[in-house]
């Protein structure tokens, strides 16, 4: 049978649609299979979404704080439902746009569920399993993203014991609210329930909120959490979670002590997994390690003709990674050697308030890695800008080698920290030292000048410390 298609997209995410247009630029017949809408976990339930409802917690917290301003505005108070119908729309806006994209570079976009039948076929189905078409193609790339872990014991009802999905589409806010997990989706609800008034406690199992994170960064994070009332129990096991008519009950124990956490409801934000259910895998002999599809260098499966990129593979799940992998996975398809993700210099952004974002080897890996390190930092709370617009918490941390002033890793924690990465990242591209961001001009005022501050503190020359 000819091959219908050159390359079909079994996931219409971030990394899916990236990879079908990159693809359709480089002139190959393409179809893109999806069983939701375009956009993928992150455009409809994920990224989009909640910094849609976190920017709602920025203002709201803002109009608290009008008093500092000099600005007399009465009682304030958040309505969430409103929130969350202004998320939606932001949502059905770039999704239509995605679609646009697609029908503009002449990708055929498949409705129903994908799965793999040997020899590069994509069975298509709709929600009751029905095979409604298969699609062929020379090549095929999936690209199904992820879906929520859960803690073994821990069922989600979708009602009292939730997820991200349905805390994000709430009707109503509850009075309280247990969080179990202390990563990135965890603290960005953490922030915006708390906004909103929810009392929050957060439970993670390890020794500290965002256990990924410079040690110093996370726990700058989370003692402002507590100035703001959420609870904190880190090193913290969740032992079981009980109903009853009145309260979700959530057993914890940490060493020897254990206690009782009551709440209205609980979140369940552990983190996220692949999402391979159905796809068909082991059928079309696409091997797996822990859950994550296994790929080499080129994103090329066990299987001949199937790719995969995203958060299938053992790879940071992050939509940027993905993009950026099924542009390159495309690229790679049609002999580019050259292409490639750089996955030392990945930025990690978290956006509740204050934000924390990063790149690169945190101080405690640089120096089990045998660096010679040193580390400079700059308080927001030295910084004219930060003063002038009132986002004075928080600070830039850079981890250098000491020889040769070589960026190793950049720690940001504060207002606007998600926009500021870019420019480290961009540094550490072209390989710049901090004696060369040092002698680059920086605009004053502005918040970027905490990272020129710290690069001239690593080469013992700051101004304004």
């Amino acid at each position: 049978m000819a091959n219908d298609y050159d390359l079909v997209v079994v996931g219409g995410g971030p990394g899916g649609y990236a990879a079908a247009i990159r693809a359709a630029q480089l002139g190959r017949k393409v179809a893109l299979v999806e069983r939701e809408r375009v956009g993928g976990t992150c455009l409809n339930w994920g990224c989009i979404p909640t910094k849609s409802l976190l920017r709602n917690a920025e203002v709201l917290s803002l109009f608290r704080r009008a008093g500092e301003f000099g600005i007399s505005c009465g009682e304030v108070s958040g309505d969430y439902r409103a929130a969350v119908t202004r998320s939606r729309t932001a949502v059905t806006r770039l999704t239509k746009g995605v679609e646009y994209l697609l029908k503009k570079n002449g990708v055929t976009t498949v409705a129903g569920h994908g799965r793999l039948t040997p020899g590069k076929a994509v069975a298509v189905a709709d929600p009751a399993g029905k095979v409604l078409q298969e699609v062929r193609g020379e090549r095929v790339l999936l690209a199904t993203g992820s879906t929520s872990r859960t803690i073994p014991g821990v069922t989600p009802d979708g009602a009292r014991i939730i997820t991200s999905a349905e805390a994000m589409v709430l009707e109503s806010l509850p009075k309280s609210m247990v969080i179990l997990g202390g990563g990135v989706i965890a603290a960005e609800f953490a922030y915006l329930l708390a906004t909103y008034g929810v009392a929050v406690t957060m439970v993670e199992m390890l020794p500290s909120i965002l256990p990924m994170e410079d040690r110093e960064i996370a726990d700058t994070l989370a003692k402002s959490f507590t100035r703001t009332g959420i609870q904190i129990r880190a090193g913290t096991k969740v032992e079981r979670v009980d109903l009853d008519a009145e309260a979700v009950s959530v057993a914890v124990s940490s060493g020897d002590a254990s206690e009782t956490l009551k709440a209205e409801m609980v979140l369940v934000a552990v983190g996220r997994g692949p999402y391979t259910e159905g796809l068909g895998l082991a059928d079309a002999g696409v091997a797996t390690e822990r859950g994550f599809v296994t790929v080499d260098e080129n994103y090329r499966t066990s299987a001949e003709g199937v790719y995969a990129v995203g958060d299938l593979i053992p790879t940071p799940l992050l939509a940027h990674v993905a993009v950026a992998e099924g542009v390159v996975a495309v690229e790679r398809m049609g002999g580019d050697e050259e292409a490639r993700v750089d996955y030392g210099n990945v930025p990690n952004c978290i956006y509740c308030q204050p934000q924390v974002a990063s790149v690169g080897l945190t101080e405690e890996a640089a120096r089990q890695k045998g660096h010679d390190v040193k580390v400079s930092r700059y308080p927001f709370r030295a910084l004219g800008k930060a003063i002038a617009a009132g986002e004075q918490e928080g600070l830039v941390k850079l981890v250098v080698d000491a020889k040769y002033g070589e960026i190793l890793g950049a720690h940001i924690v504060g207002s606007d920290a998600a926009e500021m990465i870019a420019e480290i990242v961009l540094a550490r591209t072209l390989e710049a030292t901090t004696s060369e961001i040092g002698r680059t001009l920086h605009a004053h005022p502005t918040l970027h000048e905490a990272i020129l501050e710290a690069a001239l503190g690593a080469e013992g020359r700051a101004i304004h410390i």
